[in-house]
């Protein structure tokens, strides 16, 4: 069996003070998991990982110099954008696709889910940005990137990015003035999600610590092909490079989350 690991760090410069995060970058399993009993073609719909992002979080890492981190498991073995007690953090059903090797689940068989995928993504990002604060001097900047589908139910949704956040505007404000200066795009402001979620990956390495962040959501079909995610990096790139310049962005500031006190 081959030896598989649950991340991909690419090490660009940490001095840069910004660090890009992929949650849902890669579809795959390792061998023994099989297909977890869905046909191969469920690893290609949106269930399985966010399209495109893997190729847009590479070429930006590579424009930018910025470290990022990848996860390299599917969301349908365990979900790394979910807290450790989020009832979905497994799921036994994803958009009609009943997950017949997540069901059912013994508690050893989830914790070693947890153990060996879920558990060493996050050590892996917390040490990427204890590096990068190292550094650089003061808080990094940190963008999570993600994709939805272009419908959902049968209904159309028109944003073309989105960008999500719970109750930290530092980052949002300015990001979202940038990406809707050119006119060109519509862009969700917590749509067609809200960014508050507990214990998802914003809430544990950013709001609870304090650090300026923001997560961009890109419509799949935008970046689905080559020239898409050529397209999108050369749209992003220099407003993160922009957003990335500012003092106020790499300041320690925790703000209250909507979803509660903290408890970490």
């Amino acid at each position: 069996m081959q030896s598989y690991s649950p991340y991909e760090i690419i090490e660009a410069k940490p001095t840069t003070g910004l660090v890009l995060l992929a949650d849902h970058a890669m579809n795959r399993l390792p061998e023994e998991y099989g297909s977890l009993g869905l046909p191969e073609a469920a690893f290609q719909r949106h269930i399985a990982y966010d399209i495109g992002v893997e190729h847009l979080v590479r070429r930006l890492s590579a424009m930018l110099d910025a470290p990022a981190v990848l996860g390299c498991f599917s969301r349908l073995l365990i979900d790394p954008n979910r807290g450790e007690d989020d009832p979905t953090l497994i799921m036994k059903i994803s958009d009609g696709a009943i997950i017949p090797g997540n069901h059912p689940i013994t508690r050893e068989e989830w914790d070693n889910r947890l153990n060996r995928f879920h558990r060493p993504y996050h050590r892996a990002v917390a040490e990427t940005l204890q590096r990068s604060a190292i550094a650089s001097g003061g808080a990094p900047l940190v963008i999570s990137i993600h994709s939805f589908t272009p419908a959902w139910k049968g209904v159309s949704r028109p944003w073309h990015a989105a960008v999500l956040w719970d109750n930290d505007p530092r980052a949002v404000g300015p990001l979202i003035q940038k990406l809707e200066a050119p006119g060109d795009i519509i862009v969700g402001n917590n749509e067609p999600y809200d960014g508050a979620l507990r214990g998802d990956t914003m809430f544990r390495h950013c709001m609870a610590p304090g650090i300026p962040h923001a997560l961009i959501e890109v419509r799949q079909d935008l970046i689905s092909d080559a020239a898409g995610v050529a397209a999108w990096a050369d749209r992003l790139a220099p407003i993160l490079a922009a957003l990335n310049t500012r003092p106020d962005l790499h300041r320690y500031e925790r703000h209250p989350s909507r979803t509660g006190a903290y408890d970490i």
